[in-house]
């Protein structure tokens, strides 16, 4: 997939197609910079601002945003675990999980 291609999935997917599934299944997790964070963070295994400079879709190796675009659509399929993706997320940065 040629970059430019990425990275518009990545805001549709992002910005378009989670937070109105968000919202319709009634999900706390509702803004795009939150499932970028979530996504980035799983795709490195890490706090992606460890391992990608900012803005992350521009800085990003192919693997590491094809990899974040695959569990972002696997979320979106139900095969993957919003809320296990995003505890993990939180405890990388070092917040209180609940």
């Amino acid at each position: 997939m040629a970059r430019d291609d990425l990275i518009e999935d990545w805001f549709v997917l992002t910005r378009e197609t989670m937070p109105a599934l968000a919202a319709e299944r009634g999900r706390p997790v509702r803004l795009d910079h939150c499932f970028q964070r979530i996504l980035l963070d799983n795709a490195v295994g890490a706090r992606w601002r460890d391992r990608i400079a900012a803005p992350a879709y521009r800085h990003a190796t192919d693997a590491q945003l094809q990899r974040a675009l695959e569990l972002g659509r696997a979320v979106v399929a139900g095969a993957q675990d919003l809320a296990t993706l995003n505890r993990r997320s939180l405890e990388w940065r070092g917040k209180r999980v609940r």
